[in-house]
């Protein structure tokens, strides 16, 4: 094996261990280099319900923007975990990057303008963090951040066993469902089923998010569950599930696996991560909790779940014209 494929292998075991404290300033900084490559998204792409336009998504390698449109480019912008680059490619061939390692926000903010304008993207978005607390602008965030590129790798290898899952979960769902995507705000991936009623107005008061992107986003009911590396209400990896409102109950019902429990601080039940990893069946673990959790958002919420419900999607399989039985 030459010395360039020993350096780029990734872990391909599925379900790696993430301990959060040994890669936390590595974390911090990728979370605030997606922020700045997703506001480049948000900021070239119509609004969606929700601000489904403005988040990435899992790819074999990495993360990605998908396309975005930028006057008459298509322009698409990667995180390359295996050659620790990120990329950004437009229409017509034009490509270009740099070496994702030890730097500051500031220097990531201007290579990424640099790679831009050398495709003939847009280098023009806000400039300052969201959902953060006191948030610096990236221009002027200049401590310098670590890169432990094996603990991102191993991140990714986790992303991609939870994509899966939360992939097959959103399948068993006739009503309005998001895809499975990354929110770079709050640097969680999550899928949201909605019952389809309007929801009470959100009080906002999300650090350094408008009040009035808060209150789109939570227009109509949901059930949402998703996944934190750490460092947000828990400061582990972990799984989440809340529903918004809250039914009267929600908090108390009984939820799988044995390991989930209802945090009142967060408002949501949680799910370690390491309870995943470790269970005999992980995938059958996750859905558990993600099943149960919808099960007491959507049966203490009173959803219509005979007209929504259906059996999970199976490859090659057409869904069936009536909804199946659910378990409630």
């Amino acid at each position: 094996m030459s010395e360039m494929q020993t350096k780029n292998r990734i872990p391909t075991a599925a379900w790696p261990e993430i301990p959060f404290e040994a890669w936390r300033e590595t974390s911090a900084a990728l979370h605030l280099f997606t922020q700045i490559v997703g506001k480049y998204r948000l900021a070239r792409t119509p609004w969606v319900n929700h601000s489904w336009h403005a988040t990435l998504y899992v790819t074999p390698r990495g993360l990605t923007t998908a396309l975005v449109p930028d006057g008459d480019l298509g322009v698409e912008v990667k995180f390359d975990f295996f050659e620790q680059r990120l990329i950004a490619e437009a229409t017509g061939g034009h490509r270009d990057g740099f070496a994702l390692e030890p730097m500051s926000v500031a220097d990531f903010h201007a290579r990424f303008l640099t790679a831009l304008e050398t495709v003939g993207a847009t280098p023009e978005f806000h400039g300052r963090p969201n959902e953060l607390p006191d948030p610096l602008p990236f221009r002027q965030d200049r401590k310098e951040r670590p890169w432990d590129g094996e603990a991102v790798r191993r991140f990714h290898a986790a992303l991609v066993s939870v994509e899966g899952v939360f992939q097959q979960f959103r399948t068993g769902f006739l009503g309005k469902v998001s895809p499975v995507h990354l929110f770079w705000g709050s640097f969680d991936l999550a899928v949201t089923r909605f019952s389809g009623r309007p929801a009470p107005m959100h009080p906002g008061g999300i650090p350094a998010l408008p009040d009035e992107v808060t209150r789109e986003a939570y227009s109509h009911e949901v059930s949402s569950a998703g996944f934190w590396p750490g460092g947000g209400p828990i400061d582990a990896p972990a799984f989440y599930s809340y529903a918004y409102p809250t039914p009267e109950g929600f908090g108390a019902a009984p939820v799988q696996p044995a390991e989930a429990y209802f945090d009142t601080a967060a408002g949501e039940f949680i799910l370690p991560y390491d309870a995943v990893r470790q269970a005999a069946d992980p995938r059958a673990a996750l859905l558990s909790f993600l099943q149960s959790t919808y099960d007491a958002a959507a049966n203490l919420g009173g959803w219509q779940r005979a007209a929504m419900d259906c059996p999970s999607g199976q490859p090659l399989r057409p869904r069936p014209l009536s909804p199946g039985p659910y378990q409630g």
